[in-house]
């Protein structure tokens, strides 16, 4: 797991919204997204404000990205450990047991087929906020064999801007996956949230093509020249490859 997604996993188990975050770091939300989706990277006075924040140990956030040949724990871990080890050896026991109860007791809930739960977001707008609110923003939707399996999220597509490629009232599947020629994403621009077709040239200059091509007053290219620059806020999962506009690939 990347060092956004593990910074995420973490900043949810502690129930801390994204501006409470950047609140905690003295950052801006958007810099805590961006840390999050790969997008960038903190800078060292505010990644140890973050393991404070997160209260974690500072390999914690990196255990995925190199082999240490050791386990890494949290700071909450190891006040565990810390706990049962002044604990008895008749104690200990009955802690391993009880553990073992519980792992046993999860095992047989998995084996379950609990459903699988994604947000889907009222509008490509919220997909971009730093601090959705649940009812307002997004809903949860259960998957019932009908989500893609690599989907994280869900966007309602709210008109017919996006035909032929995504019809007005159905609900587009994303996830974090990197994008290639030719793929679908939802992008921030300027400080609007679009749903474009991504292209890069071999000199860097990236394209952003609207889906429908009547539309296509609506492209944007974003290089060293135009001064634009875009964040990717995830990769649409579709069951066709759209061609590239007069390309064909």
């Amino acid at each position: 797991m990347s060092f956004g997604k593990q910074m995420r996993l973490r900043r949810e188990e502690l129930h801390l919204s994204r501006a409470a975050l950047a609140e905690e770091l003295g950052v801006s939300p958007s810099a805590i997204s961006n840390y999050e989706n790969g997008v960038s990277s903190p800078k060292e006075e505010v990644l140890l404000r973050l393991f404070d924040a997160l209260e974690i140990d500072p390999n914690y956030l990196y255990r995925d990205s190199f082999r240490s040949g050791s386990f890494v724990c949290s700071r909450a871990e190891q006040d565990l450990i810390e706990k049962c080890r002044s604990l008895s050896p008749l104690e200990r026991e009955t802690v391993g047991s009880l553990v073992s109860a519980l792992c046993t007791m999860h095992a047989r809930q998995d084996g379950a087929g609990a459903p699988r739960r994604i947000p889907l977001y009222h509008s490509i707008e919220a997909a971009g906020y730093a601090a959705p609110v649940p009812g307002e923003d997004f809903d949860y939707i259960v998957d019932r064999g009908d989500v893609p399996p690599g989907a994280e999220f869900a966007v309602r597509i709210r008109d017919d801007s996006l035909e032929p490629v995504l019809h007005g009232g159905s609900v587009a599947y994303l996830n974090h996956d990197p994008l290639h020629a030719g793929d679908v994403g939802i992008f921030c621009v300027g400080g609007d949230m679009l749903c474009k077709q991504y292209y890069r040239d071999p000199l860097g200059v990236s394209y952003l093509f609207s889906l429908g091509r009547d539309r296509s007053g609506a492209d944007i290219v974003c290089g060293p020249e135009s001064g634009k620059r875009f964040i990717c806020f995830g990769h649409v999962i579709l069951d066709h490859r759209v061609p590239l506009p007069g390309i064909g690939l």
